[in-house]
């Protein structure tokens, strides 16, 4: 069976301005285009769009589908299993913040009690398993099981005011980190205080603070293409500044 741009968009439930722009990039070719210019998909085209929408809904940007759909080792089942396991881990995490919104409906419908801390225990557990999911087996690589552990432990217990706080400092080190980019110099006091506050955050989740595991996490922002992806997203070279900054911050030259 083979469905046109109109005909497969309404099947998947996306533009067909996507489908075009997808051709455009070379993510999604058509199976043919005939004398009159439409474009007809087949099975493998709605297979391969099928995969381009799991990744999608992962957070995965476009370069990065390409360039795991093109690979030559690229197995589409074993695609699949890795998106089973990534959505169950999803769903326990929306499950756990439904839970907690259905648990703040009864304390404001007057029939129980909620403490501040259970208020936020859905949100901090969705945190965790984020961060696990998307790094947890790198992290753990390089810092061990037991850090790894204590820093959950510490954002599981953390008060609501220590979470505020580090969700403030969250948003104090993109912006200042963003304003320290335009100087173009990791050394300026404006990146060394994007330095110190990412300092800061990080001091909420470390069990204990090391210039040198600072140092190491800066590189491993440029090594890793998700972390790189994150600071690069919205202007290119943000991580290898950031990791400057920190190197210099620290004392650390680049490794």
């Amino acid at each position: 069976m083979e469905y046109t741009v109109q005909s497969l968009g309404k099947l998947a439930g996306v533009s067909t301005r996507t489908l075009r722009y997808y051709d455009e990039i070379e993510l999604l070719k058509p199976a043919r285009i005939n004398s009159s210019g439409y474009r007809f998909y087949g099975q493998n085209e709605v297979d391969r769009l099928q995969q381009i929408l799991f990744y999608r809904e992962l957070g995965v940007n476009l370069d990065r589908i390409k360039e795991i759909i093109t690979a030559p080792t690229f197995n589409a089942e074993d695609a699949l299993k890795e998106h089973h396991v990534q959505l169950m881990e999803r769903r326990a995490q929306l499950d756990a913040l439904i839970a907690n919104v259905e648990k703040t409906l009864v304390l404001h419908e007057g029939r129980t009690a909620m403490s501040n801390k259970e208020k936020f225990e859905g949100f901090k557990q969705q945190l965790m398993d984020e961060n696990e999911n998307k790094y947890g087996k790198e992290i753990r690589e390089k810092y061990g099981e037991e850090q790894v552990n204590q820093s959950n432990h510490k954002l599981k217990h953390m008060t609501q005011e220590q979470y505020d706080e580090v969700t403030r400092l969250a948003g104090e080190v993109t912006d200042s980190l963003a304003e320290a980019f335009k100087t173009g110099d990791p050394a300026s006091a404006a990146a060394q205080k994007a330095a110190d506050l990412h300092k800061q955050w990080l001091s909420y989740y470390w069990s204990e603070y090391s210039k040198e595991a600072h140092a190491g996490l800066a590189q491993m922002y440029v090594d890793d293409e998700r972390f790189k992806a994150y600071y690069d997203d919205k202007q290119p070279g943000t991580a290898e500044f950031l990791r400057d900054s920190i190197h210099i911050y620290t004392g650390f030259t680049k490794q």
